[in-house]
């Protein structure tokens, strides 16, 4: 069963490396703001469909929409805003920066969460992300100096 997860997780990565490309083709090709929309129906209808086939559709009836609160709907703004910079960034950064910058915004955002949410500060998740955040920087300022000897 563990090897199950672990693959799932392998998998999960590696269609998020896949997706950015693709975004990032068509985007090219067709224009930013056309490729998120596209990008954005085809979630929309695979969506819908395994709605449908879902257990769920009885309990969305019941749910009501007026209780949820309204920053709840953000989540769709913020993902159309992480689509588009995906797209543009793409082509101009290696996939391992965005990678790691992908991690460590989930690092600092899990971070501004549990304090808010949970009431916690973990010094080990703060330590954590503030490493990853050195190493990429002691990183980046090496290939820049790599990249200044070869000009």
């Amino acid at each position: 069963m563990i090897l199950f997860y672990f693959l799932s997780a392998v998998l999960a990565g590696v269609s998020i490396v896949v997706a950015r490309i693709i975004n990032a083709n068509l985007a090219a090709k067709i224009g930013l703001f056309q490729s998120t929309f596209f990008n954005y129906v085809t979630g929309f209808l695979s969506s819908v469909v395994l709605f449908i086939f879902s257990s769920e559709l009885l309990k969305a009836v019941s749910i009501d929409f007026k209780s949820i609160p309204l920053w709840a709907y953000l989540g769709g703004v913020v993902s159309v805003a992480v689509v588009v910079l995906s797209s543009y960034i793409t082509p101009k950064i290696s996939v391992f920066y965005q990678t790691l910058f992908v991690f460590i915004g989930q690092i600092f955002i899990g971070i501004v969460v549990d304090y808010f949410a949970l009431n916690q500060l973990s010094i080990g998740k703060v330590l954590g992300g503030l490493f990853v955040l050195l190493g990429l920087t002691f990183n980046l300022i090496v290939d820049m100096k790599g990249q200044t000897k070869l000009n």
